[in-house]
């Protein structure tokens, strides 16, 4: 009778030990999900920061160099384009990540043309305003990669729990899947060609 109530006992522990490494696991991986889609918020919110600049640094660029206009409107087009595309934290997949890195991609195509165009016009260069925008457009851009980079280093860290034994079971039975991560743009692999 002792052995068996030995047995019983030791069979009970090892369910309640079970059960709460299970509640354990599930809510690190709830916590680690949290953080994925709060970076890919500071993502977002970064690149808003850069869409919001944009019209007033278009403003300013269009008071000295109204005649050009395909430049101008390429990059409001851009911009707008890019701010229609948003994607929610929890419908992250690679697809939609890829349409909306697409999308800025294009809008930091636009604002490099941009740039190009106000080297023709010392004017504009030397106007403070302009000056102010183009600093704070460095800056986000800066703030956008510190942004990316956060995103991607929290998902590989996710990505890994979740496939990791004995986790994948709780993350399987949890619906975790695999976070999508950014990835350099088309062309980037060939180094641009200088001419002098």
């Amino acid at each position: 009778m002792k052995k068996q109530t030995i047995i019983l006992l030791s069979v009970i522990a090892v369910l309640i030990i079970a059960v709460f490494w299970g509640i354990s696991a599930y809510n690190e991986l709830v916590n680690k999900d949290e953080a994925v889609k709060g970076s890919w918020s500071e993502v977002q919110n970064q690149y808003q920061r850069r869409s919001d600049l944009i019209p007033n640094l278009v403003a300013t660029v269009k008071g000295y160099a109204s005649h050009e206009s395909e430049t101008l409107e390429g990059v409001v087009a851009a911009r707008a384009k890019a701010t229609q595309i948003t994607v929610d934290p929890d419908k992250l997949t690679p697809e939609k990540l890829q349409q909306f890195q697409a999308a800025q991609g294009e809008l930091s195509s636009a604002l490099g043309r941009l740039m190009m165009i106000t080297e023709n016009y010392p004017d504009l260069k030397a106007n403070e305003n302009f000056k102010e925008l183009q600093a704070q457009l460095e800056g986000t851009e800066n703030r956008i990669t510190v942004a990316r980079k956060s995103f991607i280093d929290l998902s590989q860290v996710f990505n890994a729990k979740i496939r990791k034994f004995p986790v994948n079971i709780i993350a399987s039975m949890g619906g975790f899947e695999k976070k999508p991560y950014f990835e350099a743009e088309q062309g980037s692999e060939k180094a641009p060609e200088v001419k002098f």
